[in-house]
């Protein structure tokens, strides 16, 4: 069954940074995309930033661009979200997924994920 772990959220002050993990098990990252999503109190949850594993084409919400990166380490199967230049617009549970049937096109869209990790909590403030 596959399982994805997120790990490496905590505090941070504003310009600070932090590394998100993704392990996922019982997964050949060749074949599939991860994507990760934030949710915010109060707030619906939104796509960040994603990772086709096989051909490493990445995609970013602009919110996030040139500030974020995804990469990968298909030995580990882990894939990593470097946050820098953190605000505090940037606190919420983030989430890493990934889907069976993944449509490129649609990256952003969560209705087409049906593999969850369980998030990890990133706050940012002063």
């Amino acid at each position: 069954q596959v399982q994805l772990v997120e790990s490496g959220g905590g505090l941070v002050q504003p310009g600070g940074s932090l590394r998100l993990s993704c392990v996922a098990s019982e997964l050949d990252l060749n074949y599939y995309a991860i994507t990760w999503f934030r949710q915010a109190p109060g707030k619906e949850r939104e796509a960040v930033s994603g990772i086709r594993i096989n051909s490493a084409i990445t995609y970013y919400a602009d919110s996030v661009k040139g500030r974020f990166t995804i990469s990968r380490d298909s030995a580990t199967k882990t894939v990593y979200l470097q946050m820098n230049s953190l605000e505090p617009e940037d606190t919420a549970v983030y989430y890493c997924a990934t889907a069976d049937r993944y449509y490129a096109d649609r990256w952003s869209d969560e209705r087409q994920y049906n593999y969850w990790g369980q998030g990890t909590q990133v706050t940012c403030f002063s």
